[in-house]
């Protein structure tokens, strides 16, 4: 069991222990800032289906999925990663859960490795972000984002493992801190239109903060992320959030913790995306997950898929009601 698992239970033990107290009004679970707009919607989504088990990551090298993303390249191609106390690689999955590929991210560490983001350009040219932006002890004043252009996946790759890995190109590290604070945070995407970087917070009290970070951030120094709204989820806690993706139109966000995902829907005639954290979430049930710490759009957006830590994680498939599904 590695330092970062025995970490995360401590926490939820004391998640536990606590939550005599948040019933009981002990600390707030909703935050004071004025951005925070927001008053969760309690009533489950009707926008989606029941959730499915449609796979099983059944590799031995994949014992901590704690991200996910769906490329946008590659059809029926999904990224995921372990937790701190692996090497810097990232596994290429199908949606059974089927390990197509082990990669190595050349020149990155992986420190703490919790979420992974993917991001198309105007040339059709394919990259992951993969955010080393966790913090459970607090000691870290900087961060990493690494970028890097996604490997094209192919069938020699299948034999590929963490002793004989498939290689990426030279990754670019994406360094940045907090405007104060020292948080922890396990939640990252990209806006596929604006390229700006979005990171959650992860709280046991009171709200997720959102930071951001524009596309126009220098690799040459120390980025200050830009705070730009709290945001609760209709749980407790209620800013707990292990993970997240961004739809591939820019008009939805789902982010997870361990027991649910949540869904938050940019207003129709909405210009300004920040506005997207004033509204209220949905609750979207994801069945049964050990620790769930990952969840993903697909690349088509009529679905939701999550992944657990733990060995042997299913591969969870929520699909999204047909006469939901926004046309072209």
């Amino acid at each position: 069991m590695s330092n970062k698992t025995i970490t995360k239970n401590l926490a939820f033990v004391i998640f536990l222990i606590n939550l005599c107290c948040l019933f009981a009004g002990c600390f707030s679970v909703a935050s004071s800032d004025d951005r925070n707009a927001n008053k969760p919607n309690k009533i489950s989504s009707a926008d989606y289906d029941a959730p499915q088990v449609v796979g099983t990551i059944k590799t031995d090298e994949i014992t901590e999925s704690s991200g996910i993303v769906a490329s946008k390249c590659q059809e029926n191609v999904f990224w995921t990663h372990n937790d701190s106390g692996d090497g810097a690689f990232i596994f290429a999955i199908n949606q059974r859960g089927e390990k197509l590929g082990t990669f190595k991210v050349k020149d990155a560490i992986n420190v703490d490795w919790e979420d992974i983001a993917a991001f198309k350009d105007l040339n059709g040219e394919c990259f992951l972000y993969i955010g080393d932006i966790g913090n459970n002890v607090r000691v870290r004043g900087e961060f990493i984002i690494y970028l890097v252009k996604e490997p094209r996946v192919s069938e020699s790759d299948k034999t590929s493992n963490k002793k004989n890995p498939s290689k990426t190109e030279t990754a670019q590290a994406i360094k940045f801190g907090y405007p104060e604070i020292r948080p922890d945070a396990e939640t990252l995407f990209i806006h596929p239109q604006t390229a700006d970087i979005y990171i959650l917070t992860k709280r046991l009290s009171g709200a997720a903060g959102v930071y951001k970070l524009s596309k126009n951030y220098n690799l040459t120094r120390i980025n200050r992320l830009e705070k730009v709204a709290d945001f609760a989820v209709p749980a407790v806690p209620n800013g707990f959030l292990t993970g997240g993706d961004i739809s591939a139109d820019g008009r939805r966000i789902v982010v997870c913790d361990y027991f649910s995902a949540y869904e938050i829907v940019l207003p129709e005639k909405s210009k300004n995306f920040d506005d997207i954290w004033k509204q209220k979430p949905e609750i979207i049930q994801l069945g049964e997950r050990a620790q769930g710490e990952a969840v993903c759009y697909s690349l088509d957006g009529e679905s939701i898929f999550a992944t657990s830590e733990k060995k042997n994680s299913p591969l969870i498939r929520v699909g999204r009601k047909k006469n939901q599904i926004p046309s072209d």
